[in-house]
């Protein structure tokens, strides 16, 4: 498997599509006049779930692209739902997705690359931290710093690093090479209880709590996709045939500063006629900025109405971060949810035009 996501958002979430019928299907069916009955399930998903309104699912089924922002319990979490109706199939949405060199070209991206199995460190050729980032590090102690860092972390640049000496930037980048590989390798060993701590701020954030806690938002994903729901909990004890995983790292620019992320990406190849065929979930392990943790899921679901060839495409986004709580996070929460969503319909707007180009 190569790496797969879809379109570029500020924030990342969790959820998942029903493959059975919730009840109302038969009311949902009727307001909306689906043509027959799986159609009607994913429809009542939208309402009940999502809470999209009529307009909206009709919206979506012509083939519009929207994108609504979810309620949260806290107001450190965002989530986001996005949805468009793709005259195409989930086989050429994951040849889409899985362009590397079509996200190189971004201008968010300004570096991406899998991780060789096992990892080696010349995989992190190419990772350069920004010249801001250098002189945060020169500041840097627990509880007091501009980048998400452990405390031993904190103490390695501390300690390590001559910052005096010319070649003190290259020395800083070998030495966050380094604490990311060992980061990605303990990953690969313990699961989730080896994310860490955060403790640039006052208030330290348990990674593994937050990822969790961020999972735990959605009540869909166990009923629909336990072996999914299990995989992204108890890796690497958790194990199935219908997963394929991989991990890359990525510097990408999402308006405010440049940001370093350790990510895992799975595969989840459907098993059940009645739900998605593939379900692509992207897991954040590391952001050297704003995010605690994240995950972004998108779901294929083909259209069995045989007048219709397409599939629902369903992208659903969380995050949860620092930041975004009392009266000037407040603020800076509303224009950032605002911009993310308009830029999930974008995104799924393009990606709509991409797959239903003709085929040279």
């Amino acid at each position: 498997m190569r790496y797969l996501r879809i379109g570029v958002s500020a924030f990342l979430l969790i959820g998942s599509l029903p493959p059975g019928p919730p009840s109302g299907t038969a009311r949902a069916s009727a307001s909306i006049g689906a043509a027959d009955k799986k159609h009607g399930e994913i429809l009542d998903f939208f309402k009940k779930y999502v809470g999209l309104s009529s307009d909206q699912i009709r919206a979506i089924r012509s083939g519009q692209s929207v994108a609504k922002i979810l309620d949260s319990p806290s107001g450190n979490e965002v989530f986001v739902f996005g949805a468009v109706y793709v005259r195409s199939t989930p086989e050429e949405y994951l040849k889409l997705a899985s362009d590397i060199d079509a996200l190189k070209r971004l201008p968010n991206y300004l570096a991406i690359r899998k991780f060789s199995d096992p990892p080696q460190l010349s995989d992190l050729d190419g990772l350069i931290l920004e010249a801001e980032d250098f002189k945060d590090l020169q500041k840097c102690r627990e509880g007091k710093c501009e980048m998400q860092l452990p405390t031993d972390a904190m103490e390695g640049f501390r300690t390590k690093v001559n910052w005096l000496a010319p070649d003190a930037r290259d020395q800083v980048n070998r030495i966050a090479k380094d604490l990311i590989l060992e980061a990605l390798k303990k990953y690969k060993e313990g699961g989730n209880a080896e994310l860490g701590i955060y403790r640039d701020k006052n208030n330290p954030a348990a990674i593994e709590q937050a990822f969790e806690t961020l999972v735990s938002r959605s009540k869909a994903l166990p009923v629909y996709l336990p072996e999914l729901q299990s995989y992204l909990l108890k890796y690497p004890e958790a194990k199935s045939e219908h997963i394929e995983s991989e991990f890359y790292w990525e510097k990408v620019n999402f308006g405010l500063k440049p940001t370093i992320r350790l990510l895992q990406a799975i595969l989840y190849r459907g098993t059940d006629s009645k739900g998605p065929e593939y379900a692509v979930a992207v897991k954040q392990l590391y952001a050297s900025h704003y995010f605690h943790t994240a995950l972004d899921l998108t779901v294929c679901l083909r259209d069995t109405n045989e007048n219709q060839q397409g599939m629902f495409l369903i992208t659903l986004k969380g995050s949860q971060q620092a930041g975004l709580t009392v009266f000037k996070g407040s603020i800076v929460r509303k224009v950032a949810v605002d911009k993310t969503r308009s830029s999930l319909e974008r995104a799924l707007a393009a990606t709509k035009v991409a797959l239903e180009r003709p085929k040279k």
